[in-house]
C-alpha cells in the first residue's frame, strides 16, 4: 500500500501514523501486508488538493486535514468550526453527530471511503507580547490556518494572517505576526516557547483529519486486509484521540516551564487564564459571526445539514437568515 499521511514532525505522524503502517500492519498480518507512508507536506501534495487527489485515485490512501477543505468543501469543516468546541468532550459530541453524514456524503459524492478521523491537540494562541484575554487581540496580526479561525480573530478586531505550519516560527521571529494559533505541543516543537511570551489556552479549534481511501483502491484490497483495517484503524483513531488530549496538557505544561519536560522543551511563558467572560464571548462570537459566515460560504443546504446533525446535538440551531 502507498499512503500519504498528515503533517511531518508532529506526534500524530511520528508516533502513530507512520508506525502503524510500517510496523503494526506487517506485524498484525504476519508479514503478508506492508505499506509505505510519507507526510503530505514532504510528498509535494498540496493539502487543499488531497481530497480531490483521493477522488481521482492519484492518492489511493491519504490523510485529509479538514481545515484544508474550507474553500472547496466547506460543509465538511462543520464539526471543528472556530469557537464551537471549548474542550475535547464537546468536540467528540460534535463529530459524533456529524460523522454519519460525513461518511455517507464522502462515499456518494466523492467516491471516497472515510476509514478514521484523527485529531490534533488544541489549537491555542501563542503571543509575543502580554495579553490578559480575548479583547487584547484588537489590532494584532494573528497567524491562522483556516477560514473559521480567521472569522473568529477578525471579529475580535485582529488581523488574520494565513501562514503554512512550516513558516509559523519564521513569521513569529521576524515580527510578521504578533500571535499564532497552533497546537500546544506542535507550537513547542516549532520553538514558539522561545519566540513568544504568553500562552492563551482556549481551544479555538482542534484540527480534525480524515483518513480515507479512494473507493476503487479500497475495494481492490484483499478482503482479509479490508477486514484487518476495519478492525485496527478505529483502534489507531482511539489512540490518536487519547494522545491528543495528553499532548494538549503536555504542551501547556512544557511551554510554561514544567520541570517534567526536557530542557529543550521547557519554556517560561505566562499562562493566561480563560475567564468566564471570555467563554461567554466565545459563545457569542460563534453564534453571531463564525456560524453565519460558514453558512454564507457553504450555502443554504448547509443550514439544513447543520440543523439535522450538530445543531440539535449541541443546542445551537443555525440561523434562518444570514
Amino acid at each position: 500500500m502507498r499512503v500519504v499521511g498528515g503533517l511531518a514532525n508532529v506526534n500524530q505522524y511520528k508516533r502513530w501514523e507512520e508506525p502503524f503502517w510500517t510496523q503494526t500492519l506487517p506485524r498484525l498480518s504476519a508479514g503478508r501486508f506492508s505499506a509505505e507512508i510519507v507526510p503530505f507536506d514532504r510528498a509535494g501534495v498540496p493539502g487543499q488538493e488531497m481530497l480531490r487527489l483521493l477522488q481521482l485515485g492519484v492518492v489511493p490512501f491519504g490523510t485529509v486535514l479538514m481545515a484544508s477543505l474550507a474553500a472547496q468543501y466547506p460543509r465538511y469543516t462543520a464539526p471543528d468550526l472556530a469557537g464551537l468546541n471549548p474542550d475535547m468532550a464537546s468536540l467528540r459530541q460534535s463529530l459524533a453527530a456529524f460523522r454519519p453524514y460525513l461518511e455517507q456524503n464522502l462515499r456518494e459524492q466523492q467516491g471516497v471511503e472515510a476509514l478514521a478521523v484523527y485529531v490534533y491537540p488544541a489549537q491555542v494562541l501563542f503571543c509575543r507580547k502580554p495579553l490578559s484575554g480575548l479583547t487584547d487581540l484588537v489590532g494584532r496580526r494573528v497567524r491562522v490556518s483556516s477560514s473559521g479561525q480567521a472569522d473568529f480573530v477578525e471579529a475580535l478586531g485582529a488581523m488574520a494572517v494565513f501562514t503554512d505550519f512550516s513558516q509559523v516560527a519564521a513569521s513569529m521571529q521576524s515580527g510578521a505576526v504578533d500571535c499564532a494559533v497552533t497546537g500546544t505541543l506542535s507550537g513547542n516543537t516549532l520553538g514558539l516557547h522561545r519566540l513568544s511570551t504568553h500562552l492563551y489556552p482556549m481551544p479555538l479549534t482542534w484540527g480534525l483529519a480524515i483518513f480515507a481511501a479512494n473507493r476503487r483502491a479500497w475495494e481492490g484490497l484483499p478482503p482479509d486486509l479490508r477486514t484487518l483495517l476495519r478492525r485496527e484503524l478505529p483502534r489507531l483513531e482511539a489512540s490518536i484521540w487519547e494522545a491528543a488530549q495528553r499532548d494538549t496538557a503536555e504542551g501547556i505544561a512544557c511551554n510554561t516551564g514544567a520541570r517534567t519536560c526536557a530542557p529543550e522543551q521547557r519554556g517560561d511563558m505566562a499562562l493566561v487564564p480563560v475567564s468566564a467572560q471570555d467563554d461567554r464571548q466565545r459563545q457569542t462570537l460563534f453564534a453571531t459571526v463564525v456560524l453565519p459566515r460558514w453558512l454564507q460560504r457553504c450555502g443554504r443546504s448547509c443550514a439544513q445539514v447543520w440543523n439535522q446533525t450538530i445543531g440539535p446535538a449541541r443546542g445551537l440551531p443555525a440561523p434562518t437568515t444570514y
